[in-house]
């Protein structure tokens, strides 16, 4: 699995660099929450702010809340709701925001590997995606994400302030109607790199640089991205 995860981070990097696409520049502002209740049980929240191309306006608005159950301190799983927006700006189109609903689940995984701190995500999305011409249309998506955190004062037990880089891979895959998307199995990669200072175990705040790398149906979209990030824990 540890292996996997890395060669899997360096595949999609170099994929992502090399391909030759429709280059765009946007920012994306998001806060990431987990709540835990008691031992067994919490919740998940994130909501994100993304804008269109050089920064014009706010593209997409993302709100996602979950409820989650730990299994142990190293397995959790998580099940929720996504609504999201996405605001385009088209002369002649009475209908520029467009609205999605999603089921989802997930199980993570954490664990140590050498000095850094690796967790892998793997989710499934039931997507309700509203089309321009008023229809819906239903998808399934799958998506894998792994992410390491390396403390900059070296190997640690437990990591609970200081600066630290953060890496991280994420790739999407249509797994339901993917002909109704851009009719590929592979929908998207995101590869991200970041810096961050961890202020207590309940806080991180982290700016980065993310490439989207979406897969079209007419052309492929490779979106740079500037984020600024907060975690918290409670």
């Amino acid at each position: 699995m540890k292996k996997l995860a890395l060669s899997l981070l360096l595949f999609m990097a170099i994929g992502t660099i090399s391909a030759q696409t429709n280059i765009q520049n946007s920012g994306w502002l998001g806060l990431f929450n987990s709540t835990k209740f008691n031992e067994k049980w919490g919740f998940a929240f994130d909501a994100q702010f993304r804008s269109s191309d050089n920064w014009e306006y706010v593209r997409n608005v993302l709100i996602r809340p979950g409820i989650t159950y730990y299994i142990n301190n190293k397995n959790n799983v998580t099940a929720g709701y996504l609504y999201t927006t996405t605001y385009n700006k088209l002369v002649g189109t009475s209908n520029n925001t467009l609205t999605e609903h999603r089921a989802w689940e997930q199980y993570v995984l954490s664990h140590k590997l050498r000095s850094s701190f690796v967790s892998h995500r793997f989710r499934l999305e039931q997507r309700f995606i509203e089309q321009a011409n008023g229809d819906e249309i239903f998808a399934q998506r799958f998506r894998y994400f792994v992410r390491l955190i390396q403390p900059l004062q070296g190997n640690v037990d437990v990591f609970n302030e200081g600066a630290f880089v953060a890496l991280q891979n994420e790739v999407f895959f249509n797994i339901q109607n993917k002909e109704k998307l851009n009719n590929s199995l592979f929908d998207q990669n995101r590869f991200y790199i970041a810096g961050g200072y961890r202020f207590s175990k309940k806080v991180d705040i982290e700016a980065g640089y993310l490439n989207q790398y979406t897969n079209g149906i007419a052309r492929n979209t490779s979106n740079r991205v500037a984020q600024l990030a907060l975690y918290t824990r409670f």
